[in-house]
C-alpha cells in the first residue's frame, strides 16, 4: 500500500513538472557599510544690541547629523523570488511572478510579504496581460536610464524627489511584525497594486510598449447620508499609465506618463492627483554609454467648484538626469548628475522675498563596479547633494537636523548639503 502511495505521488510530481516548463527561485544579497553625512545651516545674520533696543541675535553656524551602518541595496535591491512558466500549447502560456524584499543586514525582513511584485500573467502573439502588483510605467524610466539603477547614494534626484511627492493614505493594513516593508501602501511612484497592466508583443521592430490600471478598492456610497465616513474617499489609490518606447541597437529611448489618485475629498468635491510624464534615452557607443532623462510631475487639486480665489495652485517639479557608464576591464565605472527644482507657483511675496525662491537641489554621483564573476560584484559608489532655497533631499541616513518646537531654534536651519557613500558586495543566484 505503502508503495502504490509512493508511485502514485512520484507521477503526479512527474505530471506538475512535464506541465510546468520552469519553475525559478532567484534572489540578490547586497550588504554594505554606507555612511551619510547631512548638514543644516543657520542663514540669519548675528544681530548685535545697540542703542535703539533692536533684539540681540546670535548665529548658530551649522549642525551636521551623520551616522554609518551595514547596509543592504547599495547596488541591486536584496530580494528573494519565485517565478515560472506553463507552455499552454498554441503560443499561449501562463507565468506567476512572486518577489520578495528582504533586508539581510539585520535579517527581520524576509519572506513575509511579496512587496516587490506578485502577478499572474497570461501571454502569447497578442503580448501580455499581467495581474497583481508591479513596477509603474513611469518608474521604469527613472530606474533604467539612470547608472546607478535607483540603488544606493547614487539613485538619481528625480526619483528621490518624486518618491516623496505623492503619498495617500494607506489602503492595507500593513503586515504585523513586518519590519519596514517598503512601499506596500501609500505610495504609487515605484509601484502600484492591484493593477491590470499589458505589455505588447516583443516581435514588433525594437518597440515596446505597456500600459497599466490600479484600482482603488475604496468604498463607494451613493448618497452623503454618512458624510463622515473615510472623507468619501472612494478613488485614493487608484493609478493609471503607459509606457512606450524603442529600443534597437545601441539606442534606447522611451516615454512614459502616469497618473495616480492621492487624495479624494468626495464631500467638499476635491481630487488631488500626481501626474508624471517623464523621457528617458540611452545611447551604447562601445567605450562608453550615455544616459538621459526629464521628467515633469504636477501634484494638482481638481475642485467640482473653483473657490472663489483659485484654490490652491499646482506644485511642479521638474528634473533633468545625465550619466555615463565606462567599461574598464572587469569593471565599470558609473556617474551622473541630476537636478531637480519645485515650483509652488505661489503669488509675490513683498514682505518676505525668501518665500518666492523655487527650491532646487544637484546632484553628483560616482561609483564603480567590480565584476568578481557574473553573479558576484565587488562596487563602490560616493555622491553629494547641494540643496538651495529650502530644498532638503538626503543621499540617505538621518535627517536635517531642526529641533521640534518649542525649542527658540525650530525653523532656524535650513538643509544644505548631504554626502553618503557605499562600499559592498552583491551577489545574485
Amino acid at each position: 500500500m505503502k508503495k502504490s502511495l509512493v508511485a502514485l505521488a512520484a507521477l503526479a510530481v512527474a505530471g506538475v513538472a512535464s506541465a510546468q516548463s520552469s519553475v525559478t527561485l532567484f534572489g540578490v544579497v547586497d550588504a554594505s557599510i554606507s555612511g551619510y553625512s547631512n548638514t543644516a545651516r543657520d542663514n540669519r545674520a548675528t544681530v548685535f544690541p545697540n542703542q535703539f533696543g533692536v533684539p540681540v541675535y546670535l548665529n548658530q553656524g551649522s549642525v551636521k547629523t551623520s551616522n554609518r551602518q551595514l547596509a543592504n541595496s547599495g547596488y541591486n535591491s536584496s530580494r528573494i523570488g519565485f517565478r515560472g512558466t506553463e507552455d499552454l500549447g498554441g503560443g499561449l502560456a501562463a507565468s506567476f511572478w512572486l518577489e520578495a524584499p528582504i533586508t539581510n543586514d539585520d535579517g527581520q525582513q524576509g519572506i513575509s510579504t511579496f512587496a516587490r511584485r506578485s502577478t499572474v500573467s497570461l501571454s502569447g502573439g497578442f503580448g501580455e496581460v499581467r495581474l497583481g502588483r508591479d513596477y509603474t510605467p513611469t518608474f521604469w524610466n527613472d530606474t533604467v536610464f539612470d547608472p546607478f539603477g535607483t540603488n544606493g547614494v547614487g539613485t538619481n534626484l528625480i526619483f528621490a524627489a518624486a518618491n516623496s511627492f505623492g503619498n495617500f493614505a494607506p489602503k492595507v493594513t500593513p503586515v504585523p511584525g513586518v519590519y519596514n516593508v517598503p512601499n506596500v501602501n501609500g505610495n504609487n511612484t515605484t509601484r502600484a497594486s492591484n493593477t491590470i497592466g499589458y505589455f505588447l508583443p516583443p516581435n514588433l521592430g525594437g518597440f515596446y510598449g505597456q500600459v497599466m490600471y490600479g484600482f482603488s478598492e475604496a468604498t463607494k456610497y451613493s448618497s452623503a447620508i454618512q458624510p463622515t465616513i473615510a472623507d468619501g474617499a472612494a478613488r485614493a489609490g487608484r493609478y493609471i499609465g503607459g509606457r512606450f518606447g524603442y529600443a534597437n541597437g545601441p539606442l534606447d529611448v522611451a516615454i512614459a506618463y502616469g497618473s495616480s489618485t492621492i487624495g479624494d475629498q468626495y464631500y467638499v468635491g476635491t481630487t488631488t492627483k500626481v501626474n508624471t510624464l517623464n523621457l528617458g534615452a540611452s545611447y551604447d557607443f562601445g567605450p562608453a554609454k550615455l544616459f538621459g532623462e526629464v521628467s515633469k510631475i504636477r501634484n494638482k487639486i481638481d475642485y467640482e467648484v473653483t473657490p472663489l480665489l483659485g484654490g490652491r495652485p499646482n506644485i511642479d517639479l521638474t528634473g533633468y538626469l545625465l550619466g555615463v557608464t565606462v567599461p574598464v576591464g572587469a569593471g565599470l565605472i558609473r556617474a551622473s548628475w541630476s537636478h531637480v527644482k519645485q515650483d509652488n507657483n505661489l503669488p509675490f511675496d513683498y514682505f518676505n522675498t525668501a518665500n518666492n525662491l523655487d527650491p532646487k537641489a544637484n546632484k553628483l554621483a560616482l561609483g564603480y563596479v567590480h565584476n568578481l564573476s557574473k553573479r558576484t560584484a565587488l562596487y563602490a559608489t560616493i555622491a553629494r547633494i547641494s540643496n538651495k532655497n529650502g530644498a532638503g533631499l538626503t543621499v540617505g541616513g538621518p535627517g536635517f537636523y531642526n529641533p521640534a518646537a518649542p525649542s527658540a531654534y525650530n525653523g532656524v536651519f535650513t538643509p544644505k548639503t548631504s554626502t553618503g557613500y557605499d562600499f559592498g558586495i552583491r551577489h545574485a543566484f
